[in-house]
Parts: C-alpha cells; sequence; structure tokens
C-alpha cells in the first residue's frame, strides 16, 4: 500500500505543463520579448537614419543619383520579394531557428556595408541585408505570437509596438545629430551598430530561448521568388534608368523585360501546389483594395523619405541635424497613431 505522500506526489505534477498556444515557459517569455525588440530595432532604426544619411552617403562615396536610389532600392527589392519566403521559413524550421538565421545574416551584411568602399559593394551588400531582413522581419512578431499564450499575447505585442514605433521616432533625430556632429564619413556607424544589438538578441534566443518545432513542412517556393526578384528588379532598373544619363535607352527594354517576367511569375504561382502567395486573394475585393492602398501608401511615403532629405540639405542648405527634427514630427504621429488606428480598424 501507497503512502500518502507518494500518492499526493502523483497527484501534483511538479513540473506545470505548458499551455497548449506556447512553447516557451513563463519565466523565459520576456527574453524573447527582448529579443524581438532588439531585433525589430535593427531595421527601424537603419531605415529611418539611412533616410538622413542618404546624402552623406553620396558624397562620401561620390555616389551618382542612380547609385543613391539604388542602396535603398536593392534592400527594398530583395525585402519585398522575399519576405513570403521568409514567413514560410519560420514555419519549416522553427521560428526560433530562423529568426536567428536572419539576424545573423542581417548583422553581417551590416558589416559589410560599415566597410563597403565604392556605391556597387554597398548596392550589393544591401541586397543581402535585405534578404536577412524578409527572414527577421516575419520572424519578430510570429515568435512573440507563438511564445505567448493567448490572454498574454496582446499586451506582449503591443510593448513590442510602443518599443518599435520609438526606436522609429528616434533614429532620424539621433543620426541627424550624429552626422552632423562628426561630419559625412560617420554614416559607416550606422551599419556597425547593428553588430551588438544584434548579438544581443542572438545570444538571449539561443542561450535562454527553448527551440519551437515546426508547423508543418510546407514548400518555399524558391522558384517563385526568384521570379519576383527578377521581375521587380527589372522593373526598377527601368525606373530608375530613366534619369541616369547614359542610361536611358535601357529604361523600355528593361521595363517590358519586367512586365514580361510578372506575367511569367503569376503563370507560375497559379501552378504550384504550395505557392508563395495565393493569387485567388485578390478576387476578394477588400484584401484587393487594401494592397493597391497600402502600395500608394508607401509609394508616396518611401519617395518623401528619399528625396526630401536629399532636397532640404543639397538644396536648401540644412545641417542633417536640422532636417532630422523637420522629420521628427512625423515620426511621432505614426508611433502615436499606430496603435490606436488599429484598433480603430479591427472596430470597422
Amino acid at each position: 500500500m501507497r503512502s500518502p505522500s507518494e500518492v499526493g506526489a502523483e497527484a501534483v505534477p511538479l513540473v506545470r505543463p505548458l499551455p497548449a498556444d506556447t512553447f516557451c515557459p513563463q519565466s523565459r517569455r520576456r527574453f524573447v520579448l527582448i529579443a524581438a525588440i532588439l531585433a525589430s530595432a535593427l531595421g527601424f532604426i537603419d531605415g529611418s537614419i539611412l533616410a538622413i544619411a542618404t546624402p552623406a552617403i553620396r558624397v562620401d562615396l561620390g555616389a551618382s543619383f542612380a547609385e543613391t536610389q539604388w542602396i535603398s532600392n536593392a534592400y527594398a527589392l530583395t525585402l519585398s520579394a522575399l519576405i513570403l519566403v521568409g514567413g514560410a521559413a519560420g514555419d519549416r524550421f522553427g521560428l526560433r531557428h530562423a529568426f536567428v538565421a536572419g539576424i545573423a545574416l542581417f548583422i553581417a551584411a551590416s558589416l559589410a556595408c560599415a566597410v563597403a568602399p565604392d556605391p556597387p559593394m554597398l548596392i550589393a551588400f544591401r541586397a543581402i541585408q535585405g534578404i536577412g531582413a524578409a527572414i527577421m522581419v516575419p520572424g519578430s512578431l510570429a515568435i512573440i505570437a507563438k511564445a505567448y499564450p493567448k490572454k498574454e499575447r496582446g499586451r506582449a505585442i503591443g510593448i513590442w509596438a510602443a518599443a518599435s514605433a520609438l526606436t522609429t521616432a528616434l533614429g532620424p533625430v539621433l543620426g541627424g545629430v550624429v552626422l552632423s556632429a562628426f561630419g559625412d564619413g560617420i554614416w559607416r556607424v550606422i551599419f556597425a551598430v547593428n553588430l551588438p544589438l544584434g548579438l544581443v538578441s542572438i545570444y538571449l534566443l539561443l542561450a535562454k530561448v527553448p527551440a519551437d518545432a515546426p508547423t508543418e513542412k510546407r514548400s518555399l517556393d524558391l522558384g517563385g521568388a526568384a521570379l519576383a526578384t527578377l521581375a521587380f528588379g527589372a522593373l526598377a532598373y527601368g525606373l530608375t534608368s530613366m534619369s541616369a544619363e547614359g542610361e536611358g535607352q535601357m529604361s523600355g527594354p528593361s521595363i517590358a523585360a519586367g512586365a514580361v517576367l510578372l506575367i511569367v511569375f503569376i503563370v507560375f504561382e497559379r501552378r504550384q501546389r504550395e505557392p508563395m502567395i495565393d493569387l485567388s486573394l485578390f478576387r476578394v475585393g477588400a484584401f484587393a483594395g487594401a494592397n493597391v492602398a497600402t502600395f500608394f501608401l508607401y509609394f508616396a511615403l518611401s519617395a518623401n523619405l528619399f528625396y526630401l532629405p536629399m532636397l532640404l540639405i543639397a538644396g536648401w542648405g540644412l545641417s542633417a541635424a536640422e532636417v532630422g527634427f523637420i522629420f521628427l514630427p512625423l515620426s511621432v504621429l505614426i508611433a502615436l497613431l499606430s496603435g490606436p488606428v488599429g484598433q480603430w480598424s479591427d472596430r470597422i
């Protein structure tokens, strides 16, 4: 006959089981949140400061206007073309593994950007940086959602969003002050600062956070990703070369090639068993309308972030610090309104 203590030991488990909707013990979840905030800061700080630093990079490297555009375009191109594949990688290999790989590639490319000797090398490293971001950006929010149970998830995502908004708001001001104080050559520090943030994030993920199991063995649709990259790259090159001296004759053929590749991409995706994007979603009016509106929104916003700093610095003679403070109201309003607007959209 067993003693009461033995019966009690069986009745009360020594280790509290995890909720079904999380892979991470409660004591480790804060490390997931800190790592995700630091990783998000890499992209947000990098992007917001780079908008102010673009004129300095152009002067320091002697870049043409077209090359200056590609320093920004190369990153956006690979990020946008591969972000869906990056999200699928988290499902296939586990979010922690994919997230760490994305951060590692991003900071390695950032260091290469920091020592780039000329515009072509910087453009190439920026493209690699975009590949890392395509894995890192979707992984940041996804690992928070998977680590926290449903009742705690909203608060964790709110903290992440607030921290991301703060880094976005402060980026242009800090970048402008640093550039004004130390000169154009200091732009390289913008990329080098990603190293400590990224290493701390990787350490927390590997040392403090348990590995999560892959959710599904879905294919990565690398063929679709390659076609999307080539199509968008050809279109971007054609549009950029319109204003480039001596390259205008390539504009028409490049745009035509991009349009053909885009059609090939659509046909390819429709025949895939597991496509990168389900094209039937665009038959839903709300989905298609939201994507069209988002396209024009970011088209206008990106143009302002790229051209306005160069106009204000090169045309109006303002300092980088002054330009940073000019951008501050925009950044602060975006930071303050992101949360409430999301809640309003849920109600609508």
